[in-house]
């Protein structure tokens, strides 16, 4: 018997209208599943049963009435400690945030998930302020890796990927600026997606400004096409948000993949060298879409590696964060954050508007490369995941988590719609990925792509086997029980 752990959202929405279980069924058994891998991967910083299950209940009597609140009513979800949720406290990994305060604000995403009915089970797990692509950080520790606890689970929103890859809600709201919703959902085996800019509002602003996106991190596409459905609402704090969607993601995300142009781009022309069981896996993956009936061809888009504008970019925001720290707590930040930090106030004006160049002429030649093709296929990651607690992974000669990264952080650049996709495992069984990427505004293109293949049965599960033992905590982090815990 499938455990409820195990269902979808889709499945979960579909149970409740049958009455087969019930919200409450539900979140005891998430609950449960939360509190069993957090000593193994610690994937949060906070759950709060006494609240999940008051929601489940009030959710169970409107099912029972026939009334549901909205699209995910009594659907448990977890939330990235980077957004605002109100009643609990968001600490962003960081040892100069105050828990004491009213705590009072939804972020946007939050907001519309509260409206719909969803039953919020903790807040997650990421590195200081999100400033990294794996997740570990002063207050809470290291996350680590679903399928072997020794590895990184990636990052910045490893907490949720860890969470969703393990049964411990099948929703979760990741946050972008560089890859940070799907390199943890490629080092994880879970879906991720990273809409474009502004199509799912955020407040506050983010200190690393319009590079950083809000997004799904779930079970499958069509999981993450249902949380489009309830994220992308409007949102009058943020005034860089998009009008309303076309229509439906959900809707949007069929139609296979016929007659589709898809450009297959293994390595970037070459820029990137990807582990040979990661390209493989990917191959594979394309070679899937064209027997669904894609057009595929094997070229690349026409840019260089934009590393060095978006560094400036990056670590400028991270200096804004810093510098609105009184002096004496910025020795609390991450050392590493705290290395970039120094960089980026070192920035000029100039060299900034330099940067904001080099991302306008990427978006142009990005814009040219979709009148030719409907979406790019590449590596999410040319690698799987490394030991955990380390920026980069040993004798690779990167210092900074971008030298691993170069197929995510170039589409925070360009705004577009990116998603990643579980597409094998290496001889290790760690999950390798494939990034799809489409024009912006063609989200919904994107989630078409990865439906066919999950349609098409071509994704494997995203369920690791259990982890044989719990890890001894790492610095001073553990989760923050809610009351009554």
């Amino acid at each position: 018997m499938t455990e409820l752990t195990d269902l979808t959202a889709v499945q979960l929405v579909d149970g409740y209208r049958k009455g087969e279980f019930s919200p409450v069924d539900v979140t005891r058994a998430v609950l449960r599943r939360a509190e069993d891998i957090q000593p193994v991967v610690n994937a949060f910083v906070r759950l709060d049963h006494e609240d999940a299950l008051a929601r489940a209940g009030e959710s169970a009597d409107r099912w029972r009435r026939g009334e549901p609140a909205g699209l995910v009513d009594g659907v448990p979800v977890t939330v990235k400690d980077i957004l605002l949720q109100r009643g609990a406290p968001t600490l962003r990994g960081s040892l100069c945030v105050a828990e004491q305060g009213a705590w009072d604000e939804d972020a946007p995403s939050v907001a519309r998930l509260r409206e719909h009915g969803a039953v919020f089970v903790g807040k997650t797990t990421t590195p200081e302020f999100g400033w990294k692509g794996v997740t570990d950080s002063p207050r809470h520790g290291i996350t680590r890796n679903p399928y072997d606890a020794t590895r990184t689970a990636g990052g910045s929103s490893g907490g949720s990927a860890a969470a969703v890859a393990l049964g411990a809600g099948p929703l979760s709201l990741g946050t972008d600026g560089g890859g940070s919703v799907r390199i943890p959902a490629a080092f994880c085996g879970i879906f991720g997606f990273k809409p474009t800019y502004g199509r799912v509002p955020l407040y506050p602003a983010s200190a690393f400004g319009t590079l950083s996106h809000v997004g799904p991190m779930t079970r499958d596409a069509a999981d993450a096409a249902l949380l489009m459905d309830v994220i992308g609402g409007a949102d009058a704090r943020d005034w860089s948000q998009l009008g309303p969607a076309a229509g439906s993601f959900r809707e949007g995300a069929a139609g296979g993949v016929r007659g589709l142009r898809i450009a297959y781009s293994p390595s970037l022309g070459g820029q990137v060298a990807v582990r040979p069981a990661v390209a493989a896996a990917v191959r594979g993956a394309v070679q899937r879409l064209a027997a669904l009936g894609a057009y595929v061809e094997e070229t690349d888009p026409d840019f260089t590696d934009p590393v060095s504008a978006f560094h400036t970019l990056w670590f400028a925001g991270a200096a804004r964060v810093a510098q609105q720290l009184p002096a004496d707590r910025r020795e609390l930040l991450d050392p590493g954050l705290r290395e970039v930090c120094g960089q980026g106030a070192r920035y000029s004006a100039l060299d900034y508007l330099a940067a904001v160049d080099v991302r306008t002429e990427l978006g142009r030649r990005m814009g040219r490369f979709h009148e030719r093709y409907d979406v790019l296929v590449t590596p999410t990651l040319p690698i799987t995941a490394f030991e955990a607690g380390v920026e980069a992974p040993a004798r690779s000669g990167f210092r900074r988590w971008t030298g691993w990264t170069p197929f995510t952080y170039p589409f925070n650049l360009t705004q577009q719609p990116a998603a990643s996709v579980p597409c094998g495992a290496d001889a290790e069984g760690l999950p390798a990925g494939v990034q799809i990427v489409a024009a912006r505004h063609a989200d919904a293109l994107v989630l078409r792509v990865a439906q066919a293949l999950y349609e098409a049965g071509d994704v494997p599960g995203v369920r690791p086997a259990p982890l044989p033992r719990a890890v001894a905590p790492d610095g001073p982090g553990g989760v923050e029980p809610g009351p009554g815990v």
